[in-house]
């Protein structure tokens, strides 16, 4: 058989067999699409799933506080959620586990007017400071309190829910703890104010991982979230080298990701995405344990293996 023949015959077969099926999963996001999530809209848009044999069904959250919850009762195989509460999460029995990072530097911060009255912590003494998510915000603005010589008696804790901007531009509060510096600091220029964030892991607190990725420990599949980082990790990768391409591509999926909020959110998100998701600081959750604990957050420390783990290495 002649070899333009062999050519003919094995392209013909590749005809005939029916496509591979691609690995479904399923992604909740923590919040609705934003900048923050753009390695994994590039990934989608620019094929990187398709290219590990994954169909990656992306979905915004009704309720912010559900995704972590959503996978550990199996109804989705990934969420997109945060280091500090996985380590409360753990503690309360929910099957969940970090297995790859998105964000990797903090981007809470205590915001308050820039031009204010509040110049420093100590500042705080006798005002107000408004919060969203009780718990971990409650003993990271402890612990930055101390940083400022006070105590959590020395202010009166609000919670607005999710309304952090506009209960600091309105007056209601003084002071906001769980901004993101990536996009309330622009939203506060954008609607006429100018505010200043005080940074956590510059004011007593160990650093951590903002955004993480978390699976179900009893059910992962190792193979398929393997495949998913190289995506993200792909999706990352292209961005960094080549920002302005990036950007129109991600914007393209929706009209208000081009607005000059989200635009400039990329810019300050762009630095902070980690560039190997799958890579695990042990340090860094060994750290943030043992901050909850003394902060009386949790009864005891779990080891790093019960919180976090890296599904490329060995099981």
């Amino acid at each position: 058989m002649t070899p333009t023949r062999l050519i003919a015959l094995a392209a013909g077969l590749a005809f005939a067999l029916p496509a591979m099926a691609q690995d479904k999963l399923t992604l909740i996001l923590d919040w609705y699409v934003n900048p923050d999530h753009a390695p994994i809209i590039l990934a989608q848009e620019k094929g990187f799933f398709a290219d590990q044999d994954l169909q990656v069904e992306v979905i915004a959250p009704a309720d912010p506080t559900e995704p972590p919850k959503l996978v550990a009762a199996g109804q989705a195989d990934l969420a997109v959620s945060y280091q500090p509460q996985l380590h409360l999460q753990v503690h309360e029995g929910l099957p969940v586990v970090r297995v790859g990072t998105l964000v990797a530097t903090p981007l809470n911060c205590l915001m308050v007017h820039a031009d204010g009255p509040i110049q420093s912590l100590a500042d705080l003494k006798g005002r107000k400071i408004g919060y969203s998510v009780s718990g971990v915000e409650s003993a990271m603005t402890g612990a930055m309190l101390a940083k400022g010589g006070l105590t959590p008696e020395d202010v009166e804790m609000v919670n607005v829910n999710w309304s952090l901007t506009p209960s600091l531009l309105t007056g209601q509060v003084d002071a906001v703890m769980g901004a993101f510096r990536n996009f309330e600091l622009t939203q506060m220029r954008l609607a006429g104010g100018d505010g200043r964030c005080f940074f956590p892991e510059e004011e007593g607190l160990p650093g951590y991982d903002e955004l993480i990725f978390v699976a179900n420990r009893d059910s992962l599949d190792r193979d398929r979230i393997n495949r998913f980082l190289a995506a993200i990790e792909r999706g990352t990768q292209y961005m960094v080298n080549h920002p302005e391409e990036a950007f129109e591509t991600f914007a393209a999926t929706s009209p208000d990701l081009s607005d000059e909020l989200n635009t400039r959110a990329w810019a300050d998100t762009l630095p902070r995405f980690a560039h190997s998701p799958a890579a695990l600081d042990h340090g860094r959750y060994a750290r943030f344990e043992a901050f909850l604990h003394e902060s009386g957050l949790i009864d005891s420390i779990l080891p790093v293996s019960d919180l976090a783990l890296d599904p490329g290495a060995e099981p």
